[in-house]
Formats: C-alpha cells, sequence, structure tokens
C-alpha cells in the first residue's frame, strides 16, 4: 500500500475503535463482566479494500444484471434475527448468468 492508502486505513481503524469505545452498549457490557470478576478486551478485524476509482470506472460492466426477488423462511428471519439482522422487506438478490 502507498503511503495515502496506509494513512487512510490507519484512520478508519482509529475512527471504528473510538467508536466501539464509545459505545454505551458496549460500556454496559464491560462494566457487567467487570462486576462478574473478569476484565472484557474487545479486538475487532477489518478487511478494507482499496480500489482505484478510475479503474472500477472503466472496468464497470455496461449492461445491468436483473435481479429477482425472493421469499425469506421463517428459519432464515430466525437465524438472521440471531445475528441481530432485520431483513424489512422481500430482498433481492443479483443473478449470475
Amino acid at each position: 500500500m502507498d503511503d495515502t492508502m496506509s494513512r487512510l486505513a490507519r484512520e478508519l481503524a482509529n475512527a471504528v475503535a473510538a467508536a466501539v469505545a464509545a459505545d454505551p452498549q458496549v460500556e454496559a457490557c464491560r462494566e457487567r463482566a467487570r462486576a462478574a470478576g473478569y476484565e472484557l478486551q474487545v479486538s475487532l478485524e477489518a478487511v478494507v479494500g482499496f480500489a482505484s476509482r478510475r479503474a472500477s470506472a472503466e472496468a464497470a460492466p455496461t449492461t445491468s444484471v436483473p435481479r429477482q426477488a425472493f421469499e425469506i423462511s421463517q428459519k432464515d428471519r430466525r437465524f438472521l434475527k440471531s445475528l441481530r439482522i432485520a431483513p424489512d422487506g422481500p430482498v433481492e438478490v443479483e443473478r449470475k448468468e
């Protein structure tokens, strides 16, 4: 990575860490852990990708990919809820042909 991308990635990592540290829910969890006799350490891993806007504009396909709506089953909804994801309405996916 060049210096600009390294700096931007560092800034993003610092911003994410500050947001997590300042979150009241995170602090409440840490307090509950302390009350139970533990010290909670949070470690996050993020993958940051960079792509040149010029390169992506040149490589963009000229035709759009058709989308297809599908229904989510109750089992799927329970799984998403366990991950704290709440789909709203029908979900569309890109069809790969």
